[in-house]
């Protein structure tokens, strides 16, 4: 692999290029990335650094993300069939037309969605800051969260206010059971586990902490404890072990896996910087009109 880091770093150099790795992606692209963290984290990061050359090593959606917060910069997405079946689940046509048959309705969108959906909707949210948002809309307002109904049912639960959940989520993490965590934690009692808050409720109200992906690392950091079962997908706990060496982190089995996350590989990267492709291609229009909920997000 050396003379592949190699070519890469060549490359990045000679382009004025930033790496930019979800925490989901396989821990040898992590390592060669600039940044590293959550999609909105590493959208802002895209956006302050203004680079010339911006590759994204996560999911379609995130790509997206990217492009429209950085619309003068060449945005690479090494895997263009790295998509997020969550993100797919809000059609952009279907949420258009709920828009026109509920016009009063706020619609919340989870930034796990394409940017031709985030331009119907009224604001954005992440996992970390659902509950903000949604504290933020008048009380009296009725409110469609999509796409993810668990996400949308955990925050509700935490805050005591209805809303109107889009029958959409993410596989990844529907697969988790509470009987198998259940199981685990009989097997590990001195583990802390800490699950992602697109886990079903049911999942949820076993775990000790609900947290999103830079909340789990945010945590795991400040924590005096040792031992964590870790209930999103595996690919983070790379980052926890090399932030924390003197912990020990157990993926909660069968390991929570995103097979699209790790389509994402040092090859595909080096490609990407050696054509400059695949690009990420949005029209003015539409980053014009799905930055607005992004900003309306970042404003608050």
């Amino acid at each position: 692999m050396t003379d592949l880091y190699q070519k890469i770093t060549d490359l990045r150099r000679k382009h004025q290029a930033v790496i930019l790795a979800h925490n989901y992606v396989d821990g040898e692209v992590q390592d060669i990335a600039d940044f590293v963290g959550d999609s909105l984290e590493l959208s802002i990061k895209a956006r302050d650094l203004q680079a010339p050359v911006i590759v994204f090593c996560g999911v379609s959606f995130m790509a997206e993300t990217a492009k429209v917060l950085s619309p003068g910069s060449i945005v690479l997405h090494p895997v263009p069939q790295a998509g997020c079946p969550m993100a797919d689940m809000a059609d952009a046509a279907e949420v258009e037309a709920y828009r026109k048959a509920h016009p009063d309705t706020v619609i919340v969108a989870y930034v796990n969605t394409t940017a031709a959906t985030k331009a119907h909707v009224d604001i954005c949210c992440t996992s970390a800051n659902a509950e903000k948002i949604l504290n933020s809309i008048p009380a009296d307002k009725e409110v469609m969260f999509l796409p993810d109904q668990n996400l949308a049912a955990n925050v509700s639960a935490n805050l005591g206010r209805k809303v109107h959940l889009w029958p959409g989520y993410c596989p990844t993490h529907n697969r988790v059971q509470p009987e198998t965590i259940s199981r685990l934690r009989a097997e590990h009692p001195d583990a802390l586990l800490l699950v992602h808050p697109e886990c079903t409720p049911a999942v949820v109200a076993l775990a000790d902490q609900a947290l999103s992906t830079g909340g789990m690392l945010r945590f795991v950091r400040q924590s005096d404890h040792r031992r964590f079962l870790i209930g999103t997908e595996h690919g983070i706990i790379h980052r926890m072990r090399k932030e924390n060496p003197e912990k020990e982190f157990i993926p909660v089995a069968p390991l929570i896996h995103c097979p699209n996350m790790k389509k994402i590989t040092v090859e595909s990267i080096a490609d990407a910087l050696e054509y400059l492709s695949p690009r990420v291609e949005l029209s003015p229009e539409l980053i014009e009109r799905a930055r607005l909920p992004i900003e309306r997000m970042l404003a608050l």
